[in-house]
């Protein structure tokens, strides 16, 4: 354990950066001591004789005129003392540093505006101007237990263009900035559908919705870019074809730091992939079973995408269980769960963060020895508005609504989004943002989670969202198989319309009759002729009876 002791020097009296730096230190577990602001030189003598710490942390916000000729006066009042051998560390605003940094006396300077991981890594003994590959987790589970109290934090990217040069270079930005843990890499259309069948490939749409990787040297040139800043990790989407295929490369080529797929979806339902509803679901399962048997982390991009269409909150708490069902029962490990807040935008905070906790506390409730949860929050792309001062503002009360679930992961989605496609600049300037929020949040906010209201309406989700799950499971009484691990009932479900969205309407693999409505806050669905709010009860019922007609 590390000894600090700690002060503002001379007529300073500002506080807040050093107390942020002691605040840090203790977190990692060392003894600080303060001194106080407007320390003379000769009290912060006697402390330094009487403490005899390891680290002298010193202060100083004024003009760096006056710092440059007091930091000299205290050097040599040490020296004098002999009591400079020790290591000594300075904060205080861009001008002083330069000032301080004249004297070559500290091993080490902040002026703020650093990231908050460097100042971590000086006070464990690392110097946050040289570090190395090795000094960064290279999987993912362990970057967020190092990063503990503070969550990791991703961003996807990928620029549609002619070549991957306009991304690679974005990467190399991103890297140098230090403001993310994960690159979620986003390759375009054709690369998810086609990659393994370059003849099918459409030239007229290279770079359609992202970076246009082609080979697997696209993917380790991209790779390649991350190893440099804070060495990043990297995903990225997966293959809507070839599932296995592509996923095996994904792994060999970017080392994916965990696999994203789906039960429902990238596939004929959303017009995504090329295969039906449950020849996707089987192969989803057998992907979900390699990445368990390879020790891989699986995230289940599902419940969203049901939000996305409307779909009503019990069907969006249902299909985030099936989800992580689904991924317990084919072997994954751990399982990165999903929140996407704001979804769809016009949820009340309130009933936003009960549904976010009936989600986790189902799907917490299948954790063993054996299946390990952990929560990945981000903001819903459609609550951003296009004007990017009022998207500012939604990025930034999104994310502080995100933490009161205390995320292992932050999905930082750029504020621009609704306006043009994020670039680095853009995606590091969010990341920023997020960032301040966050550090305020960890240090103390207030807990929202214990609202009686949102109390009373997850509650009432989870009864609800279990009425659903035993639907389902009915549809597949006739088997031996476990229901919601079962393609064919699963598939039912979706066709049936027990899993169901308003924007699923026409669709040939679903049922798409549902009709839902915002009400006091929460998506509810809704009776077709009568426009009232129906119980989950209720619409299973209708749902059946118009099934067996």
């Amino acid at each position: 354990m590390t000894k600090i002791l700690a002060a503002s020097l001379g007529e300073c009296v500002h506080v807040a950066g050093i107390m942020n730096f002691l605040r840090l230190a203790e977190d990692q577990g060392h003894e600080t001591e303060f001194l106080g602001p407007a320390t003379s030189i000769e009290e912060f003598i006697g402390a330094i004789r009487e403490v005899d710490p390891d680290i002298v942390a010193v202060s100083y916000r004024l003009t760096p005129e006056t710092a440059e000729s007091l930091l000299e006066e205290f050097k040599q009042a040490l020296e004098e003392a002999g009591l400079a051998q020790r290591r000594f560390c300075f904060g205080g605003t861009p001008p002083v540093v330069e000032a301080a940094r004249k004297l070559d006396f500290f091993e080490m300077t902040f002026s703020g505006e650093e990231p908050v991981e460097h100042v971590i890594s000086y006070i464990k003994g690392q110097d946050p101007t040289e570090l190395k590959e090795s000094d960064f987790a290279a999987k993912i589970i362990p970057r967020m237990e190092n990063k503990k109290p503070f969550p990791v934090i991703r961003h996807h990217f990928g620029l549609p263009a002619e070549t991957i040069e306009p991304t690679l270079e974005g990467i190399k930005k991103i890297a140098d900035a230090q403001v993310l843990d994960v690159i979620s890499l986003g390759p375009d259309q054709d690369a998810q559908e086609n990659f393994f069948h370059p003849e099918r490939i459409n030239p007229s749409r290279r770079g359609a919705g992202g970076v246009p990787v082609r080979t697997e040297d696209d993917f380790k040139a991209l790779y390649e870019a991350t190893r440099r800043g804070n060495f990043p990790l990297m995903r990225s989407y997966s293959g809507t074809k070839d599932l296995l295929e592509y996923a095996e490369m994904l792994c060999r080529t970017i080392r994916n730091a965990w696999c994203a797929t789906s039960t429902f979806w990238f596939n004929a339902l959303d017009k995504r992939g090329p295969m039906l509803l449950e020849e996707s679901i089987n192969e989803h399962f057998k992907l979900m079973a390699w990445h368990g048997r390879e020790d891989v982390p699986v995230e289940g991009n599902e419940s969203h995408h049901w939000e996305l269409r409307n779909g009503h909150d019990v069907v969006a708490v249902v299909s985030s269980y099936i989800s992580a069902y689904g991924c317990k029962k084919a072997g994954v490990k751990d399982y990165i769960a999903p929140y996407m807040f704001n979804t769809p935008p016009h949820l009340s905070d309130k009933m936003d963060l009960a549904k976010m906790l009936a989600k986790a506390e189902m799907i917490e409730s299948l954790e063993d020895r054996s299946f390990r949860c952990y929560r990945q929050t981000r903001t819903g792309l459609l609550s951003y508005p296009v004007d990017l001062d009022y998207a500012n503002g939604q990025l930034g009360a999104s994310i502080y609504l995100q933490m009161a679930m205390k995320p292992d992961i932050i999905h930082v989605v750029a504020s621009c989004e609704a306006n043009h496609a994020a670039r680095p600049e853009d995606i590091i300037e969010s990341c920023k943002m997020a960032r301040q929020i966050i550090q305020k949040c960890i240090y103390g906010m207030p807990d929202m989670t214990v609202d009686p209201e949102i109390q009373e309406r997850k509650t009432v989700l989870m009864e609800e969202a279990k009425q659903l799950l035993e639907a389902i499971r009915s549809l597949g009484s006739e088997s031996d198989e476990d229901p919601l691990f079962d393609a064919a009932v699963l598939a039912k479900a979706v066709k049936v319309g027990l899993l169901d969205a308003p924007q699923l309407k026409g669709n040939p693999l679903a049922c798409g009759q549902v009709e839902t409505k915002i009400h006091n806050g929460a998506n509810y669905a809704v009776d077709p002729e009568t426009k009232e709010i129906l119980t989950e009860e209720e619409r299973i019922e209708k749902v059946f009876a118009n099934w067996r007609e």
